[in-house]
C-alpha cells in the first residue's frame, strides 16, 4: 500500500501558473514581483496591513524576537535575560530565545485548550515583577491550529510592558474572537513547511500592525545591507529571505486556503465520528472563543480504558504504512533545555503521554480515514506493544 503521510504537501495546480510567470520574467533570486505579490495577498487574507516573506516560520520567529529585544533595554535592571514560552510545542519556538543569548522559562499548558495556561503566566509575570526582574518577552505558541487564549495574556503583558510575539506557525487561518491568528502581540510568525496546510517547499512569513518591524526583518533578511553603492554593513543581517520562485508556489496556495481548512475541519469530524465512541479516546478540544483550523487532529488514548497505548496503535499503524506522531515532547523534558527554569509541566506531560497526531492531509480520501479508523478500533483491547 502507499503510504500515507501525517500531513504532506497538496498541491492545487494554479502553482505552476505562477512558477512559469517567475521563469519567463528571469525572477529567480531572493527578491521580485512574486515575493511582493505574497507578501500583499498573505497580509490581505488575515487583515493584517504588514508582511514579510522570509525562508522558514523560525526565521520570521528569531527576527520578530531579534527586533522586539532591541527595543528593550538588556542593560536595564528591570529586566532578565529570560524569555517566556510554553513547554508544549516544537522546539523553534524556544531555539531562537537561545539564538539570541537569553534564557527560555516554560509555562504548562491550558488543559482546556492545550496552549499555554493564561493563569501560570499571569503568576510568573507577578512574580517576575515582585523580584523586579522582568522577562525581555512572551513567545505565545498557537497549537496544531488553536489560538491561545489573547485577551487575558495581553492583558497581563501590557500590565507589565512585556511585548508578545505570536508563534502562529501552525495556525494559519484559525479564529480567536473572530479575528485571525496573526493579529495578536507585536509581530506574528508563520511557517510554510512542507507539512502546514499551505506550503511553499519551505518558507515563512512575519507579520505585524507595525511596519517599522516588517521593514526592520526585510532589511536584516538581507544580510543588513546599508543603502550604498558597495556593500557596507553596520549590524549583522542573516540570509532569511524567501526566493520569487518559492513564492509563487506560495500565490498558488493561497488561493485554496479556505478550502483546505474545511477539509482538515472535515478530517476532523470524520474521526471524531469513527472514534468518539471507544472507550478512553479523547480529541484536542475546540476552544469556545475561536475557530481552530485542525492543522493536525490530535487524539489522546488512556491505556486503561482502551487496552491499548499511544505507541500500540503507533505501531499498529505503522504496520499498514500509515504515518502518526505522538504530540510535541515538552521542551522542559528535553535534554538541551533540561536546565531551564519552568512553571508547571504536568499537563503537558500528560498530554504526551497520552496524545497522538493522526493523518490529517486535505488529499485524505474518504477511504483512507475509514481505513485508519478501522486499525486504531482492532487495536482497542489487544494491547500490541507490551
Amino acid at each position: 500500500m502507499k503510504r500515507i503521510y501525517l500531513s504532506p504537501p497538496h498541491m492545487c495546480g494554479k502553482e505552476i501558473e505562477y512558477v512559469k510567470e517567475a521563469f519567463a520574467s528571469n525572477w529567480i533570486a531572493p527578491m521580485g514581483p512574486m515575493v511582493e505579490a505574497f507578501e500583499m495577498e498573505f497580509a490581505k487574507l488575515i487583515c493584517v496591513p504588514y508582511a514579510t516573506a522570509l525562508s522558514s516560520g523560525t526565521g520570521a520567529l528569531h527576527l520578530a524576537l531579534r527586533i522586539v529585544l532591541q527595543q528593550t533595554p538588556s542593560n536595564s535592571n528591570l529586566y532578565t535575560t529570560e524569555v517566556i514560552c510554553p513547554t508544549l510545542t516544537f522546539s523553534a519556538s524556544a531555539n531562537v530565545i537561545i539564538y539570541e543569548g537569553c534564557q527560555p522559562v516554560f509555562i504548562d499548558s491550558d488543559p482546556k485548550t492545550w496552549t499555554i495556561d493564561p493563569n501560570l503566566l499571569a503568576e510568573e509575570l507577578d512574580d517576575c515583577a515582585r523580584r523586579g526582574r522582568l522577562p525581555r518577552a512572551v513567545i505565545t505558541v498557537d497549537l496544531y491550529g488553536q489560538c491561545c487564549d489573547y485577551e487575558p495574556i495581553i492583558k497581563k503583558c501590557e500590565e507589565y510592558g512585556v511585548p508578545v510575539i505570536e508563534d502562529a506557525a501552525e495556525a494559519l487561518g484559525a479564529t480567536y474572537q473572530g479575528r485571525y491568528a496573526g493579529n495578536f502581540g507585536v509581530a506574528a510568525a508563520f511557517s510554510f513547511n512542507g507539512n502546514k496546510i499551505i506550503t511553499t517547499a519551505g518558507g515563512g512569513m512575519l507579520v505585524s500592525h507595525n511596519k517599522m518591524i516588517t521593514d526592520k526583518a526585510r532589511f536584516l533578511a538581507t544580510q543588513a545591507r546599508d543603502p550604498a553603492p558597495h556593500y557596507q554593513h553596520s549590524e549583522i543581517g542573516f540570509n532569511y529571505r524567501l526566493s520569487n520562485i518559492l513564492a509563487a508556489i506560495g500565490l498558488g496556495q493561497l488561493t485554496v486556503l479556505n478550502e483546505r481548512i474545511a477539509v482538515r475541519r472535515r478530517n476532523f469530524k470524520f474521526y471524531q465520528q469513527l472514534l468518539g465512541d471507544l472507550p478512553g479516546i479523547g480529541f484536542m478540544p475546540e476552544a469556545p472563543y475561536g475557530k481552530s483550523s485542525r492543522w493536525l487532529t490530535c487524539i489522546t488514548i488512556d491505556p486503561k480504558e482502551f487496552g491499548a497505548t499511544v505507541e500500540d496503535v503507533r505501531l499498529a499503524l505503522e504496520r499498514e504504512n500509515i504515518e502518526a506522531r505522538p504530540i510535541w515532547k515538552p521542551l522542559h523534558l528535553q535534554p538541551v533545555f533540561q536546565h531551564c527554569r519552568r512553571r508547571g509541566g504536568d499537563v503537558a506531560e500528560k498530554l504526551f503521554a497520552s496524545g497522538l497526531c493522526l493523518p490529517s492531509g486535505s488529499a485524505l480520501t474518504e477511504a483512507e480515514l475509514e481505513h485508519i479508523c478501522t486499525i486504531i478500533r482492532q487495536t482497542m483491547g489487544r494491547g500490541v506493544r507490551r
